[in-house]
């Protein structure tokens, strides 16, 4: 297993999650969730600067049968422009199918109302994604993804 920390981003339409996990790679968390638009980037490159990651994980969303549609180009395109704010960290793209859905079931569990889970899911989504991009590499002892 890779050492160092790791910031993980959801990139939705209307709000970006962001998720990072700490120095050994075991457990990730929430971090907050940016407003997509004009001042996203900046944003993101400044969470990078401050917690000062090895790598950002993208999670990349494929549709079920596992090809890209629209939503994955546009994360690639979006993931090209982040790479470029904040090389030389590198991009890694980690398919989410299902991360949503696991996010919004493990806040229903515990209890979060429906305005109060749209508030935190894609925090709870970007968490989703890089704890599996973390425990697929400790299981299988190879990196898992696509590095941009």
């Amino acid at each position: 297993m890779r050492q160092g920390r790791r910031i993980a981003i959801d990139v939705g339409d209307v709000r970006i999650g962001v998720a990072v996990c700490d120095p050994a790679g075991m457990i990730a968390t929430p971090v907050e969730t940016v407003a997509a638009g004009k001042l996203a980037m900046d944003r993101l490159a400044e969470i990078v600067v401050e917690f000062e990651p090895v790598e950002c994980v993208v999670g990349l969303p494929l549709s079920l049968s596992g090809r890209e549609g629209p939503a994955a180009v546009k994360v690639r395109a979006f993931a090209v422009q982040l790479a470029e704010r904040i090389s030389p960290v590198p991009i890694r793209l980690f398919d989410e199918r299902m991360s949503t859905m696991t996010a919004d079931n493990l806040l229903r569990q515990r209890g979060k109302s429906g305005t109060k889970r749209r508030n935190v899911i894609d925090q709870a989504a970007a968490t989703v994604i890089l704890q599996t991009a973390l425990d697929t590499e400790r299981t299988s002892g190879s990196v898992p993804g696509e590095t941009l």
